[in-house]
């Protein structure tokens, strides 16, 4: 018999694990972004891991490198999901005849990338998107720049802003030009020349093309975004005209937008853009569609920095101790009365582990409450209940512990 060689326990670059303090404030803030959505009326959807390689193909622009693409079992090409907005297309374009329009969703899944792993970009996260399909007006746009903006405003931050631009207004600028365009804050004028010039786009061209750009002045459909937004009560301080902004996704064909938090030094926390062109080429189905993905490690990071994030190692709000073997029946008891009244609860596993140990395994989980039930606790059919961060305990009935949680809720 071989000995099999010991491996090193390790994720692959470019993938994350997520321990149970940090993956609680993923969980709160997908549970908040589900609320919103719901809020304003988007239904989730899910879709498959793994597409059709063609969908995706020729679709996304520059970043086609950037797929995990692979020959299936079956000999398919097929790609790992590498956004979210091409998959809606091909789900519209599947059920259209079942599906309301105009129609709207909203879809939290991982994503994957290959991405050179550095700070801030890895090959697998978390997306959130909400779209309309099946509405052509620049009213649609309008309401998920709107949904866009609540968002942040929800989540609790004070000072963040959405930069709107029209792609249509780019018409007759190169694709690779619009590209660089795209990362003017990140690496400036020079930088936006330098990448032209890589792409064989002379000087004179390039500035001309930037000149162009940045003496751009809002359109209608501009104009008709911005006073819907004012009608659904966003101040002009929420949202500006910027007509740098132009996403570097080839099917981008309308209104684009993206949302910046002031002192946020990453860079915008969220892009949304028009695209009604995707049905269309890829099914024959003229069916409009409008939307955006949340940068959501970016927007979870933000409100870390700003003090917006529930701080907890862990769910459970209540350790029942196992004072020992013949008092175990007893804690079982206790602890399935607390859990139908809503509270987590846990058992500490091993009777035999004295009170101090498993007072100090409370501790280091950061378990708020502890209950303790030894003998004289049990004759006297109370229990004693234990504050984990001041170190007060009390002496209860069952009945005054229950009413005590429902007052703490």
């Amino acid at each position: 018999m071989t000995n099999k060689k010991i491996v090193k326990p390790q994720t692959l670059k470019g993938f994350r694990d997520f321990l149970p303090e940090e993956a609680l404030k993923r969980k709160w803030l997908v549970k908040k972004l589900q609320e919103i959505f719901e809020n304003w009326g988007y239904d989730p959807l899910e879709t498959p891991t793994l597409e059709a390689l063609e969908i995706f193909e020729g679709e996304i622009g520059e970043d086609e490198k950037l797929f995990y693409k692979f020959k299936d079992p079956g000999g398919r090409n097929v790609a790992l999901r590498y956004d979210q907005t091409v998959p809606i297309c091909r789900v519209v374009g599947q059920y259209s005849q079942k599906l309301p329009m105009p129609f709207r969703r909203y879809q939290i899944q991982p994503t994957f990338r290959a991405e050179k792993p550095q700070k801030g970009r890895y090959r697998e996260f978390l997306q959130a998107d909400a779209d309309i399909l099946g509405v052509k007006s620049p009213r649609a746009d309008a309401e998920v720049i709107g949904l866009s903006l609540d968002i942040y405003r929800q989540l609790g931050f004070k000072d963040f802003k959405v930069f709107v631009n029209d792609r249509d207004m780019l018409k007759g600028i190169p694709y690779k030009a619009i590209v660089a365009i795209d990362k003017l804050k990140k690496i400036g004028r020079d930088g936006v020349l330098k990448e032209m010039g890589a792409k064989g786009i002379s000087l004179k061209k390039g500035k001309e093309y930037l000149s162009t750009i940045k003496n751009l002045k809002p359109n209608k459909k501009i104009k008709i975004i911005f006073d819907y937004l004012k009608k659904l009560g966003f101040s002009q301080d929420y949202f500006q005209f910027e007509p740098t902004i132009a996403r570097s996704f080839a099917y981008s064909n309308g209104p684009i937008w993206e949302i910046e938090i002031k002192d946020f030094k990453p860079g915008s926390v969220l892009g949304g853009e028009r695209y009604d062109n995707i049905i269309k080429n890829l099914f024959g189905l003229d069916i409009p569609g409008t939307g955006f993905g949340i940068g959501f490690d970016r927007t979870l990071e933000a409100a870390e920095q700003f003090g917006l994030v529930p701080q907890g190692k862990t769910t459970t709000q209540v350790l029942m101790t196992v004072f020992d073997a013949s008092s175990l029946a007893s804690s079982l008891k206790i602890a399935t009365e607390l859990r139908k009244n809503k509270l987590n609860l846990e058992v500490y596993p091993k009777p035999e582990a004295k009170l101090d140990k498993q007072l100090k395994y409370a501790n280091k989980k950061g378990i708020p409450w502890v209950i303790i039930l030894g003998p004289d606790e049990v004759k006297e059919n109370k229990i004693t209940l234990k504050n984990m961060q001041t170190g007060q305990q009390e002496t209860l009935s069952l009945e005054k512990t229950i009413q005590k949680f429902n007052k703490l809720r």
